[in-house]
């Protein structure tokens, strides 16, 4: 089958820059045409079926929460089957509309474990009603999207759910798995069994303490550089303030204060809420993107922004020979922000509050991170109001004053 020549919208953030990213060919020899959005990153494929929908993002499912088209090619509900002769995917898993009136009547979440392995397509069933039983238990979307996905890791490897020993098994033999990410599916797996009422001897797995990687501000500066309005307004806003990617993504257009400019923060991960006092700089940036919806910037999961931000940072990496700019991630500029401050102010309280950390033991590692007692700086002069607030706003930092003249520096 030739590719469509009308090129469709994105559907997560609606543009219209999309890459024709090749021909997926199905099992019975067809092929449907897949998209690359050049503004989120977000990938989908052009659906072949005979239903409205024509695009497999219109698959009625909560991607959110199971992120179910990426393991488990979901089609339209309605008429349309497999592509492949086989019925429809959705026919066979519980759907969470399908769990919630179980759960009225008082069968989920009271199951017992039943004997013999069930079907990969059981085992889903059963992952969609976890989903659904820890939505209900309070969990946020990302703790829910973590751990469903790494049950359905552990189901595609050939674990039995139903069986502990089974699960146990097969995370032991995942040799590529850091120690971190076998403890993550540990703990998915021991919440997995409350659920079902089951109970099992966990394994002992402890993540390896890593300290984390710091770059030079001259380094963070160049990614913003070679980034687009819109993701270079997001890295700076994550430089200024240290904030988690998360907290960033969910800034609503309410939340920033032009006057005095500051931005407030709605915490995440049990963290006190915040508020920062910004450069003009940022301001100017966050005032040129589009306002097309009640958040700052989009609607749409920040996973495909962060696809996007990965492939602008091996590009520019690969553009000014720098490999050290790869280690860069969105939490990167956080350690960076949190390791400035502490090492300008000495106050480890202070710094406790400006990350919203309500334990300081995760403020502490800060303490360690870089030695500053040999970098060089950068000195300027300032001889009136203006120019002094400009050095400020450029991350200088007051020193002295000499012959009326107020001296700053700055790390190289």
């Amino acid at each position: 089958m030739a590719p469509s020549p009308e090129t469709p919208t994105c559907p997560t953030c609606g543009g219209k820059r999309l890459y024709r990213d090749g021909l997926r060919y199905l099992a019975n020899g067809e092929a449907v045409q897949r998209w690359l959005c050049r503004t989120c990153g977000y990938r989908f494929t052009e659906k072949n079926c005979n239903c409205s929908n024509r695009f497999q993002h219109a698959c009625k499912v909560d991607r959110q929460i199971l992120n179910c088209a990426d393991a488990l090619s979901f089609r339209c509900q309605g008429s349309c089957e497999a592509l492949s002769g086989a019925p429809s995917a959705v026919a066979a898993v519980k759907t969470l509309a399908e769990v919630e009136k179980m759960s009225k009547n008082g069968q989920a979440g009271a199951a017992k474990i039943p004997e013999g392995k069930p079907t990969h397509q059981e085992s889903i069933a059963k992952i969609v009603e976890y989903s659904f039983w820890l939505l209900k238990q309070g969990y946020s979307k990302a703790t829910i999207e973590g751990r469903v996905k790494l049950l359905k890791r552990l189901a595609t490897l050939g674990a039995n759910l139903l069986d502990p020993e089974s699960v146990k098994e097969a995370i032991s033999k995942q040799d590529a798995w850091s120690e971190g990410r076998k403890e993550l599916a540990v703990e998915a797996y021991t919440s997995f069994l409350s659920m079902l009422g089951g109970k099992w001897d966990p394994p002992k797995y402890k993540r390896i303490a890593k300290l984390p990687f710091i770059p030079a501000e001259s380094e963070i500066d160049q990614l913003i550089a070679g980034c687009g309005k819109k993701m270079a307004a997001f890295l700076q806003l994550l430089k200024e303030t240290a904030v988690r990617a998360g907290e960033a993504w969910r800034i609503e257009w309410i939340d920033i204060d032009y006057i005095n400019r500051t931005i407030r923060i709605t915490p995440e991960k049990g963290s006190n809420p915040r508020i920062f006092k910004v450069s003009s700089k940022l301001l100017a940036m966050l005032s040129m993107l589009p306002k097309n919806s009640d958040r700052v910037f989009g609607n749409y999961p920040i996973r495909g922004f962060a696809r996007s931000f990965q492939r602008s940072r091996r590009l520019i990496a690969k553009k000014l020979g720098n490999p050290r700019l790869l280690q860069i991630t969105f939490h990167t500029f956080r350690h960076w922000k949190a390791t400035m401050e502490y090492h300008k102010t000495k106050d480890i309280l202070y710094v406790m509050q400006f990350l919203g950390h309500k334990n300081i033991k995760n403020t502490l590692i800060y303490t360690q991170l870089v030695s500053f007692e040999n970098d060089e700086y950068i000195c300027k002069a300032a001889t009136n109001v203006k120019e002094a607030t400009e050095l400020i706003e450029a991350g200088f930092e007051y020193i002295c004053d000499v012959e009326g003249v107020k001296l700053f520096r700055k790390r190289k």
